[in-house]
């Protein structure tokens, strides 16, 4: 059995999606997740943002591993290294590297529903 085959009849969906996703303001990968939690990794490139967005199922806690972070949800303020911010399921955020080095982020997502396809997007970075 090749492993394709085995995490097919496993039901896992690393065949599908490799673990590293590209964006434009830089990647994420999932580093783990279960039946109502998902935990990733992001790395904001210099200067990149990303959209201005709100979810519908889902509550993010972010917290800063290197660079500086600028959030966005109800007022804008910084976050550096060991700085740590909660967004709430429903409430509008954005993410962005105002800093001259990478931004690293480790995303815990917690919900009933945890999949890419619940983001409302209002504004993209031009």
């Amino acid at each position: 059995m090749s492993i394709t085959q085995y995490l097919k009849s496993e039901d896992r969906t690393e065949y599908l999606i490799h673990g590293k996703v590209y964006r434009l303001w830089g990647d994420y990968e999932t580093i783990d997740n279960g039946v109502r939690y998902q935990v990733k990794r992001l790395r904001v490139r210099s200067g990149a943002s990303l959209s201005l967005q709100m979810h519908h199922h889902r509550a993010e806690h972010w917290t800063v591993v290197s660079g500086t972070a600028r959030v966005t949800k109800v007022e804008c303020f910084l976050l550096c290294e060991n700085r740590s911010t909660y967004i709430p399921l429903g409430v509008t955020h954005r993410l962005e590297n105002p800093g001259t080095i990478d931004l690293e982020i480790i995303e815990v997502q917690s919900g009933s529903y945890l999949s890419e396809d619940d983001i409302v997007r209002f504004e993209d970075p031009s």
